[in-house]
């Protein structure tokens, strides 16, 4: 059965740097031992940052043992949609597409900039 949520970019860096609240950390972790699945914005977001060695490969194994959900026709045109109605920052609107098209619960810390997309489910690690 295909995971139900799809993991924001800072969710991946506080759960790895272990910054979540007991009750997160245990959300995410049965999270991440199924079927985690990122957006490739996350991909980019999260190796596109200069980390030492050790925790750059920590990222690069986090992010091959996940799914990658690659840029597709419906989601370039629902994340269009998302920033013509909602003024949504690119990198959030393709991530909310993602969500929406695979009809997934985005798990983000950053509720604010995705609140008012409609249909969009969004739970935060901080506050479980």
């Amino acid at each position: 059965m295909e995971q139900p949520y799809l993991i924001d970019s800072n969710t991946v860096i506080d759960y790895l740097g272990r910054k979540l609240p007991m009750s997160g950390m245990d959300f995410m972790n049965s999270v991440v031992d199924d079927f985690p699945t990122l957006s490739v914005i996350t991909k980019i977001e999260v190796l596109g940052f200069n980390a030492p060695d050790e925790h750059y490969q920590l990222l690069t194994n986090f992010m091959d043992d996940n799914t990658i959900l690659s840029l597709t026709n419906n989601i370039v045109d629902t994340s269009i949609e998302i920033r013509k109605n909602y003024k949504t920052k690119l990198p959030d609107a393709i991530i909310a597409a993602t969500a929406l098209v695979y009809n997934l619960t985005l798990i983000s810390r950053n509720t604010s900039d995705f609140i008012n997309i409609q249909d969009l489910k969004v739970i935060n690690p901080y506050t479980l």
